[in-house]
This record gives C-alpha cells, sequence and structure tokens, in this order.
C-alpha cells in the first residue's frame, strides 16, 4: 500500500491548485504528481491518501486507481472488474455501488455498463469464497468507480465516501449554495495568505468566510466527519488516529482577521451557526448590511471574495433578478444596475483592497466599468464562470489598473 495510484478529481479550472495544494501537503513533484483534466494523479501512500482526505480543501474525492485497460464492448468492462483483486479492499459482509462517468464512450447506456462492472465483482467474490457481497445504491459501505474514454476503461474505489465538499458543519444554507471547494478554490486563486483581512460582502450563508477563517486557524477541513476509507480493509485505526491528532494539534488562533456581512439577516444568522459548528466562531466577524452601504470592516486593506447573487432571483432588500434579452440580470429597487452601484461604492470608500468576484457573466468588468487586472477560469458545476480581479482606487480605475486581463487564460 506504499505505491498506490490516486487520482483526485477536482473542478474545471482548479487543477493546478490542486497540484499546488497536493504538494504542499505531501512533497510529491515530477512523476508522482501529474496535472491531468478534471484533477491530478500521484503515486502514493495508504497514509497519504488517508492525510489528503483529511486536508485537501480543493479535492472532490480521492480515488485508488485499480484498473487502466482497453476496451470496446460491455465484455472487456467484466473481464476488466473481474481481473481486480477486490478481496483486499473490502468483505462480503459490506454492501458497494458501481458509479461509471464516460466522455466519447462508444457504449449505448452506462447503466449497463455498470451492471456488468457490478457482475464482475460479485462473481469474483462467489468464486473466491462461494458468496457475493450485497449491492447497495443508497449507503453503500464501498464506492466503486468507472471511468470511460473513447477506448479505455479506468476502474477506482472510493477512499473518501461522501463527496469532500461535505465538510460537516454547514447544516444551514440558503439556495443555490456555493460549495465549499469551490470557496476553497476561489482563496487559493486570489493568492491570500492568511495575512491581511479577508472580506466577503455578499457571505449567504457564510461558506467563503468559513473556509477562510479555518485556512487562517490551520483547521483541517476533514476534522468533523468520516471517510470511506474507514470502512476498507487497509484501515488501521491507530495510524488514522495519529493523523487525526496531528491536525488537531496544530490549530491556531486565527492569523488574520475574516469578515462576511449580507443583506438578508436571516443568511447571516445561518452563517453565524455553521460558523459555530466549524470551530471559527471567534476568527470570523459576521453582521447584516447591504453591500452597497457597508464600509470597509478594517481600517488596513485587504481583500474581497465574492460570488455576487447574480442570476438568480436575490431575497435582498429589493434586489431582484429582471431578465433582459435572455439573461438574468441583478437590480437594486429603484432600478440602477446592482454592479455598477457595487463598483462605484468600491472605488469611493475601498482604495487599495482587491476585490475577487465570482460570475458567469463574461461582461461584467464592463457593467461595472472596470478594468480587471487578472481573470480565472473557473467551473461551477456545469456553468463555466470567471474569476475578475479588481484592484480599487479612487476614481476610475480602467486608467490605474494594469492592463493584464487575459495573463490566465488565451
Amino acid at each position: 500500500m506504499n505505491q498506490l495510484r490516486l487520482f483526485l478529481p477536482c473542478a474545471a479550472g482548479v487543477e493546478g491548485f490542486l497540484a499546488d495544494e497536493v504538494y504542499r501537503l505531501t512533497a510529491l513533484s515530477g512523476d508522482d504528481l501529474l496535472i491531468g483534466r478534471g484533477g491530478v494523479q500521484l503515486r502514493a501512500s495508504w497514509r497519504e491518501a488517508m492525510l489528503l482526505n483529511l486536508h485537501s480543501r480543493l479535492a472532490q474525492r480521492v480515488l485508488v486507481q485499480l484498473s487502466h485497460t482497453p476496451y470496446r464492448e460491455e465484455a472487456d468492462l467484466y473481464e476488466a472488474a473481474g481481473a481486480v483483486a477486490w478481496e483486499l479492499w473490502f468483505t462480503t459482509r459490506q454492501s458497494f455501488k458501481v458509479e461509471v462517468t464516460a466522455q466519447h464512450s462508444p457504449l449505448k447506456s452506462l447503466n449497463f455498463a455498470g451492471l456488468k462492472i457490478k457482475d464482475a465483482v460479485a462473481d469474483r467474490f462467489r468464486h473466491k469464497s462461494g458468496e457475493r457481497p450485497n449491492v447497495d445504491t443508497q449507503w453503500p459501505d464501498v464506492r466503486i468507480y468507472a471511468h470511460l474514454t473513447s477506448d479505455m476503461a479506468t476502474l477506482y474505489i472510493d477512499t473518501s465516501g461522501e463527496p469532500l465538499f461535505k465538510r460537516g458543519w454547514r447544516e444551514d444554507k440558503g439556495e443555490a449554495p456555493l460549495k465549499e471547494t469551490l470557496a476553497a478554490a476561489m482563496i487559493a486563486a486570489s493568492g491570500w495568505d492568511a495575512a491581511v483581512p479577508l472580506y466577503d460582502p455578499c457571505c449567504g450563508s457564510g461558506t467563503i468566510a468559513i473556509e477562510a477563517a479555518q485556512v487562517a486557524c490551520n483547521i483541517a477541513p476533514g476534522l468533523l466527519r468520516r471517510f470511506g476509507f474507514e470502512k476498507l480493509l487497509p484501515y488501521q485505526q491507530h495510524v488514522w488516529k495519529t493523523i487525526w491528532e496531528e491536525a488537531k494539534a496544530a490549530q491556531r488562533p486565527a492569523t488574520a482577521p475574516v469578515f462576511g456581512s449580507d443583506v438578508a439577516f436571516r443568511m447571516v444568522d445561518f452563517a453565524v451557526r455553521n460558523a459555530q459548528r466549524a470551530g471559527v466562531a471567534e476568527a470570523v466577524q459576521l453582521r447584516g448590511g447591504d453591500a452597497l452601504q457597508r464600509m470597509p470592516p478594517t481600517t488596513e486593506p485587504g481583500v474581497m471574495l465574492v460570488n455576487p447573487p447574480y442570476g438568480e432571483r436575490i431575497e435582498t432588500a429589493g434586489v431582484a433578478g429582471r431578465s433582459q434579452g435572455g439573461r438574468e440580470r441583478a437590480e437594486t429597487a429603484d432600478g440602477g444596475d446592482f454592479f455598477s452601484q457595487l463598483a462605484a461604492h468600491w472605488k469611493k470608500n475601498y482604495p487599495g483592497w482587491t476585490a475577487w468576484v465570482l460570475t458567469p457573466d463574461l461582461k461584467l468588468p464592463t457593467r461595472m466599468r472596470l478594468k480587471e487586472s487578472r481573470r480565472v477560469p473557473m467551473w461551477n458545476g456545469p456553468i463555466e464562470c470567471r474569476l475578475f480581479r479588481f484592484d480599487m482606487v479612487k476614481g476610475s480605475a480602467r486608467k490605474s489598473a494594469p492592463d493584464t486581463a487575459a495573463d490566465s487564460e488565451p
């Protein structure tokens, strides 16, 4: 178990940041750490697989690759799955589930492909021991993943269980909440080093602010949850206990102040409760208030990270999503454009701050009358977005910001 092939999937656009995170956590590099499409591949130990589950803020899962073979039809998948030594990973007393994803696969039915893999796993156990494990599609003990390309099939066993964005603290949330992994990706892309203030003026249920506060306190994101590897045969409780206790002992007082505010006091209440569960109630200050009116929470300039209420109806003080030309736009109570007013407020009151805004609107800088100094492609699920950086100066930011808008994409 010291030379496993791992694949850590992540949101599109986050692969480079995830590779940097894996390097910081494991010191792996070179051929042992490769950036792929939609994730990173690495050669690591079982202990490192557990450590990555506990500490990674950007990965969606930690998968162990067990097979990578060519295929043309379903029978090839059955043969490939039957050749894997599943008995080294779990027993007939445990339930399992097979999930299949594909890109340009020639197969007509992924469900049928999954059934063939399931049959192969069950048949191997029956041939080995005379018994077979049960299938549980709702709450399986073990998750098997298959990914099919045009000619190759890769089989993985999952060590995470529930997706890693489920940290265990966000019980209160609003509509269309930002996933914790994407909030962490915004923090990573901004380059925030937890040494200067961070502020989210549209914090909702607090995801960005709480993730940042945990970074400032060096709190491992997985401390509050359980993992799939705890039900796999290689699991050794004493090894995991040592990893967990080391992470617990590494916590510290916050190295920088973190702030969040939202015009909906109901959402602020949610954020406060989430912060308490996340262990950062003392490290993050959460307040009510309209983003168009809130003054800087500190005299020292810092970083703003914002996933604004764009493209959907907004339960804020008179702010609503109005459809115009097939695209939703956010308007204030007086019919003005929310983002142009927000930009004017920032230019007037936030000189020296850096604002990062995640949005699916690629023309947002024009609407805000600001010149972005950087743009980072990032996907929010199936939605293509950009994370724009704006350097705040009084007056016209178009004249002052360096013209490096396309440094992160062609």
